[in-house]
C-alpha cells in the first residue's frame, strides 16, 4: 500500500496556481519578446529601430511642420535623429499625469496618431515605435525645443531617470544612472533656453547588446537608400546624414559612387563589362598582350588569372578586396528632391526609355468604420470619411527587368497590397483593351487564344512608384509589409482606368506617339514569350540525336559533359573546318555564323526572332531569351566567341555581346560568356631555337617582340606569318593558341554595373547617332585597339 502511494506521488501533476502567473508591465514585455515588435533581433531589427525614430520625424514633415531632419552616426555606436518639427508635447497628459515626452517614450499604444487632429497621413500608426526603441536601448536621451526652452529626459532600458555623465559632451550608457521610483512621474529638466520660434526634437539612443544578437550590424547603405527614397516621397524635405566615423579632415580616400549633393544622381564609375580571366599560364608571348580590363585598368591575362585564383581561394572577389581599403562614403550626405515620384521613377530607370514618365494622381474619399476615443476615453465604433491621395509615376524602358516600388505614406510595402493590386490590375486591363483595338497594326491574331497579353508582358521593362496617402492605414503586422485597407483598391482602379486609358488611347495631348511605342513593346514581349516557349519546347534535349530541330551547321559535343561543355561561336565556314580538326569533340561544340549578325540594339523582337543567326544562337544555347531566360536550362557551361583577330572580328564580338546582354543577360552575369584570344602573327625561330614559335596579337607587339629577339641575338625567320583569319591557321596552331584549355587564353566577360552597361550599349549600338558621333570624335585621339574588348 505504501509503495502504491509512493508511486502515485511520483506521477502527481505539478500544481498550477495564480502564483505561477507572470505579469509583465510596461516595456518589460517588449524586452521579453522583442521579435513581436521589430521582427527580428539581427540586422533587420536593428535597422527597424532606426526607421521607427526617423519615421516619427518624417510624420512631422507630412503634417507640414518639419522640413529638415539630421541623422548623426556617432563614434560610440549611438545614433541621433533631430528634426525641426513641433517637438514632442511637454505638458502633462491628463489621464496618466505624465509629461507628453514620458508618455510617448514609455507607454505602448500611446501617441498623437490615433486621432485626426495632429496627424493625417503618417507612417507610424501603432504608437509603439518610440517606446519600443526606448525599451530595446541601453540608453536613450531626448531633448525637446518648445516655448523658448529646451527640455531633457533620459532613460535606461526604457525606465526613466537621470544619468550623471563625467563629461556632458560625451554621454555614455555606462555612466551612473538614478532610476525614477516606480509610479512617480519624471520631471522634465529644463537644460537651456533660446530665442526665436523654432521647435524640434532630438533623440539619441544606444542599442542594447543584450537584445540584439552577434550578427546584428548597422547597414549604412540601407540608411542612405531609405533617406533618399524618403526625400523623393516627401518633396521639399531635406535630410542630412552625418557619419562621425569618417575623418572630418577629408584625408580618407573617397568613393566616386556617392556625391554629397543630394540633388545629384549617384553614379557608379566602374565600367560595365570586364574581361577578367586568363584560364592558363600560356607562353610568355601568348600572354604578352592578353589585356584584361577592370573598368579603366588593364592587366595581363595570366596576372588576372592568378588574382582570380587567390580570390576564389579566399572566397572573395578580387575587386572587393581592392575596395576594402577605400572609404565607402563621405562624412556628410544631404538629400533634397522637389520632383516627387516622377523624379523617383527617373532615378530608378536604367536603359533607354520607351516613353516619358507617366503620372497618375488625384484624391477620392471612402467610408470606413473605426474605433474612436470619446471624451471619457472609451472606444466606440464610428463611421468616418477618409481621404485617399494617389500619386503614381511609371514608365517603360527598353529592357526586360521590372522595378516596382510601393509605399503607403512614406512606409515602403515590399509585399505590395491593395494599392499595388489596383494599379497593376488597371494597367493590364487597359493595355489589353488597346492592344486588341490596335491588333492589326501590332500583328496580334485575336482568333488565337494563346496571343493574349499577360501581366508579365506588361511589367517587362516597367519602372513604377505607387504611393497612397491615407489616415490610419491597415498594415499586415508591425513591420508594415503590405497594405490591407481594401477601400483603396477600387479608388486606384477607377483613377488609373481613366487616366491610363487617356494615355494609351493617345487622347491626352502628347501621348499618341508614346502610347504607340509602349503598345509595340508590350506586343513584342508577348510575341517573344510565345516564341520563346515554343523554342524551349523544341530545343531541350540531352544530345544532338534527340533534337532534329537544331541548326544543321551545329557540330555538337558528346552528351554527358554538361558541367564542362563549351560552345564556340565561330566566324565563317572556313574557320569552322579548322576548328573541327582542332577541337576536343568530347566537350567542345561549334556553331558557325556568317559574318556580322543583326544589331539587336536597333532591332525589334520580331526581327530578332526572324533572323537566322540570332535565333540559331538562342536555340542552341537552349535556355530561352529575355524575361523567360532560365540559366539552369543552358546546354553549355561556357559560350566562347571565336572571331578573327582584327577590327571586323572585334565588331562581330560586339554584336554577339549585344545579343547576349539584351536577351541572355543572366549568362553574362554568371560569367559564362568568353572571348577567345587568337593570335595575329606567328614568328618562326631559327638556329638553336628552330622548331619553336612565338605568337603576337597586334602590330605593336610584333615590332616590340622582333626588336627583343634581335637584342637577345635569337635568330628567326624574317618571313613572319600573318593570319588574315582563323581559317588560315593549322589545326594544331588553332588548338594550341585558342582552343586547348591547357594552353589557350580566354577573356571572361563580366557584368559589373547593369546601368552603366545599358548606357554603353545604347550609346555604341543604339538608334541615336549624334551622341555616338560625338563620342567617337571626342575619343579618337586616345583610341587604343587593345581596349576594344575592355
Amino acid at each position: 500500500m505504501a509503495q502504491a502511494q509512493s508511486k502515485q506521488a511520483k506521477h502527481k501533476e505539478p500544481e498550477y496556481n495564480a502564483a505561477d502567473l507572470t505579469v509583465l508591465e510596461g516595456l518589460d514585455a517588449v524586452r521579453k519578446r522583442p521579435g513581436m515588435y521589430i521582427g527580428t533581433t539581427d540586422t533587420q531589427g536593428l535597422m527597424h529601430c532606426l526607421w521607427e525614430i526617423i519615421d516619427n520625424s518624417v510624420d512631422e514633415a507630412l503634417a507640414g511642420a518639419c522640413d529638415r531632419i539630421t541623422v548623426t552616426l556617432h563614434r560610440d555606436g549611438s545614433i541621433t535623429v533631430e528634426d525641426n518639427g513641433r517637438g514632442i508635447p511637454v505638458d502633462v497628459e491628463p489621464k496618466t499625469g505624465l509629461s507628453g515626452v514620458e508618455v510617448v517614450l514609455t507607454k505602448l499604444h500611446a501617441g498623437g496618431k490615433f486621432g485626426n487632429s495632429a496627424y493625417n497621413a503618417v507612417g507610424g500608426l501603432h504608437g509603439v515605435g518610440s517606446s519600443v526603441v526606448n525599451a530595446l536601448s541601453t540608453r536613450l536621451d531626448v531633448e525637446v525645443d518648445r516655448d523658448g526652452k529646451t527640455y531633457r529626459m533620459e532613460f535606461h532600458q526604457g525606465h526613466p531617470g537621470v544619468y550623471t555623465d563625467a563629461d556632458p559632451e560625451a554621454p555614455s550608457p555606462d555612466s551612473p544612472f538614478k532610476k525614477t521610483r516606480k509610479g512617480r512621474p519624471t520631471q522634465l529638466r529644463v537644460v537651456g533656453t533660446y530665442r526665436g520660434k523654432h521647435t524640434g526634437t532630438r533623440i539619441r539612443y544606444w542599442s542594447d547588446p543584450e537584445i540584439f544578437n552577434d550578427t546584428a550590424r548597422f547597414q549604412y547603405d540601407q540608411l542612405i537608400d531609405r533617406v533618399r527614397q524618403t526625400t523623393f516621397l516627401v518633396p521639399g524635405l531635406r535630410i542630412i546624414v552625418i557619419d562621425e566615423n569618417v575623418d572630418p579632415t577629408g584625408d580618407v580616400a573617397k568613393d566616386d559612387r556617392l556625391e554629397v549633393d543630394g540633388d545629384a544622381t549617384p553614379t557608379l564609375a566602374a565600367q560595365a563589362i570586364e574581361a577578367t580571366e586568363g584560364e592558363q599560364d600560356a607562353a610568355d608571348a601568348a600572354n604578352a598582350n592578353a589585356d584584361v580590363s577592370a573598368g579603366d585598368a588593364d592587366a595581363e591575362a595570366d596576372a588576372s588569372a592568378d588574382a582570380q585564383d587567390v580570390a576564389d581561394a579566399d572566397g572573395v572577389d578580387a575587386p572587393q578586396q581592392a575596395d576594402a581599403a577605400v572609404a565607402p562614403h563621405p562624412r556628410v550626405q544631404e538629400f533634397l528632391h522637389e520632383g516627387g515620384v516622377v523624379d523617383f521613377v527617373d532615378f530608378l530607370s536604367h536603359g533607354a526609355p520607351v516613353c516619358d514618365v507617366w503620372h497618375v494622381h488625384g484624391e477620392d474619399t471612402y467610408e470606413e468604420e473605426t474605433q474612436a476615443v470619446d471624451a471619457s476615453g472609451d472606444l466606440h465604433a464610428t463611421m468616418v470619411t477618409r481621404t485617399c491621395g494617389v500619386d503614381i509615376a511609371f514608365r517603360w524602358v527598353d529592357d526586360y527587368d521590372t522595378t516596382i516600388r510601393s509605399f503607403v505614406n512614406v512606409v515602403e510595402t515590399p509585399g505590395g497590397g491593395m494599392h499595388l493590386d489596383g494599379f497593376l490590375n488597371s494597367l493590364v486591363k487597359q493595355v489589353r483593351k488597346y492592344v486588341e483595338a490596335n491588333a492589326r497594326k501590332l500583328k496580334v491574331n485575336l482568333k488565337d487564344s494563346s496571343t493574349k497579353v499577360e501581366r508579365d508582358d506588361v511589367t517587362t521593362g516597367l519602372v513604377a512608384v505607387v504611393t497612397v496617402r491615407i489616415a490610419e492605414p491597415q498594415f499586415q503586422g508591425q513591420v508594415k509589409d503590405a497594405l490591407g485597407t481594401a477601400q483603396v483598391k477600387p479608388i486606384i482602379t477607377r483613377m488609373c482606368d481613366e487616366q491610363i486609358g487617356q494615355m494609351l488611347s493617345g487622347s491626352k495631348r502628347g501621348y499618341k506617339e508614346q502610347s504607340s511605342r509602349v503598345l509595340e513593346k508590350i506586343a513584342g514581349e508577348m510575341h517573344a514569350r510565345i516564341q520563346a516557349r515554343k523554342t524551349k519546347e523544341v530545343t531541350r534535349r540531352k544530345n544532338a540525336l534527340e533534337s532534329a530541330s537544331m541548326p544543321s551547321k551545329l557540330s555538337d559535343c558528346q552528351p554527358g559533359n554538361d558541367d564542362i561543355a563549351e560552345l564556340f561561336i565561330v566566324e565563317g565556314d572556313s574557320a569552322l573546318g579548322t576548328a573541327k580538326a582542332a577541337r576536343n569533340s568530347m566537350f567542345q561544340a561549334l556553331l558557325p555564323i556568317r559574318g556580322k549578325i543583326l544589331n539587336v540594339q536597333k532591332a525589334s523582337t520580331a526581327q530578332i526572332l526572324a533572323n537566322k543567326e540570332c535565333s540559331a544562337i538562342i536555340q542552341v544555347v537552349g535556355a530561352g531569351s529575355g524575361a523567360t531566360f532560365d540559366i539552369t536550362q543552358a546546354r553549355y557551361n561556357k559560350v566562347i566567341m571565336m572571331t578573327d583577330a582584327d577590327v571586323d572580328g572585334a565588331h562581330i564580338r560586339t554584336l554577339l555581346l549585344t545579343l547576349f546582354y539584351r536577351y541572355m543577360r543572366p549568362l553574362v552575369q554568371a560569367g559564362h560568356v568568353y572571348a577567345a584570344v587568337p593570335p595575329l602573327h606567328r614568328i618562326a625561330l631559327a638556329g638553336r631555337h628552330k622548331g619553336e614559335f612565338v605568337y603576337t596579337y597586334s602590330e605593336e607587339e610584333l615590332q616590340t617582340k622582333l626588336e627583343d629577339l634581335r637584342r637577345k641575338g635569337i635568330d628567326f625567320n624574317p618571313d613572319v606569318q600573318r593570319y588574315k583569319g582563323l581559317g588560315e591557321m593549322d589545326a594544331d596552331q588553332l588548338a594550341d593558341t585558342t582552343m586547348d584549355p591547357r594552353t589557350r587564353t580566354l577573356r571572361r566577360i563580366r557584368l559589373e554595373d547593369a546601368a552603366r552597361a545599358s548606357q554603353v550599349f545604347e550609346l555604341l549600338m543604339g538608334d541615336d547617332v549624334p551622341p555616338r558621333r560625338r563620342f567617337i570624335i571626342d575619343n579618337a585621339e586616345d583610341f587604343d585597339r587593345s581596349n576594344i574588348d575592355a
